[in-house]
């Protein structure tokens, strides 16, 4: 069973490198959770090296903004990984007829690649970033045009794995939720974010590029996301810290207390093993 904290402080000596979610983790999209920001913050201050490793379509400097719009201070992070950043690689090295579905606020993930945006009908590949309207869709919504899309065996690149995100206190889907009804429609997807092998390589390059040399076995990763943050970071080998209160608290949670029983029944039936929990990072 996980071992329950109070305090980030409990553990912060174990550790040099934090690889750190960010929506769920250090906001809920709404705004900033004041005790999240304040414990990266102090970490650093002792000497830790802070990564937010995000499954934000957007690339970096596009977050950086955000997240500060939201209250997260400067100082509670060195660096910022995003998968947007590391999509823009699939997405140089595929096809140039785009067909794109995402709002415009993520049009930023083709900018400077040579691709030209065209319909689902001459589309030689299609990236995905997220909904065209995440407050009113489903997933379902798509189907049609990605049945016809998968029967012309058009490749399918999925800029953000999530499944869902917090918005307030409402979940919201994201395009790891469209790029799983493709591949139920027997297409083919391309992801790069958590939990897969590329974003933490690339986490862990800035990582060092900040401290220098690095022992996988004092990087700690921060996540409330099953799917994502916890697979990915077991997959790769690291501690996991989970925030229990994120996109899976009505699991094992009411009225703001946990159930350790149901929450220990939901790791195991997740197959999810990490080493410490707690509701907020704080």
């Amino acid at each position: 069973m996980a071992v329950r904290i109070n305090s980030f402080r409990d553990i912060a000596s174990r550790y040099d490198v934090v690889l750190c979610d960010v929506w769920g983790v250090l906001h809920n999209g709404v705004e900033a959770f004041k005790g999240a920001c304040e414990a990266l913050t102090e970490a650093r201050a002792k000497g830790l090296t802070v990564v937010l490793i995000t499954n934000s379509p957007r690339p970096h400097p596009g977050v950086i903004v955000q997240i500060r719009g939201l209250g997260v201070p400067d100082s509670a992070y060195d660096r910022i990984v995003t998968s947007g950043d590391v999509t823009r690689a699939l997405i140089s090295a595929g096809p140039k007829k785009i067909y794109f579905i995402g709002a415009e606020k993520d049009l930023p993930l083709l900018e400077g690649l040579g691709v030209s945006m065209v319909s689902s009908e001459e589309a030689e590949i299609i990236v995905c970033a997220g909904f065209f309207d995440d407050e009113t869709e489903t997933a379902e919504d798509y189907r049609a045009t990605l049945t016809s899309l998968a029967k012309r065996k058009v490749p399918f690149i999925c800029a953000n794995p999530d499944l869902v995100v917090e918005r307030g206190h409402k979940l919201i889907p994201c395009a790891g939720a469209i790029a799983k009804v493709y591949e139920e429609l027997g297409g083919e997807t391309r992801i790069s974010g958590k939990p897969y092998v590329p974003i933490y390589r690339a986490s862990l390059t800035e990582a060092k590029a900040v401290r220098g040399g690095l022992d996988l076995s004092r990087v700690i990763a921060v996540g409330d996301g099953m799917p994502t943050d916890v697979k990915g970071a077991q997959d790769f080998g690291l501690d996991v810290l989970y925030i229990s209160a994120g996109i899976h608290a009505a699991e094992y949670m009411a009225a703001e207390k946990t159930d350790e029983a149901k929450l220990t029944a939901f790791l195991k039936n997740e197959g999810a093993t990490p080493k410490w929990w707690m509701p907020r990072l704080a």
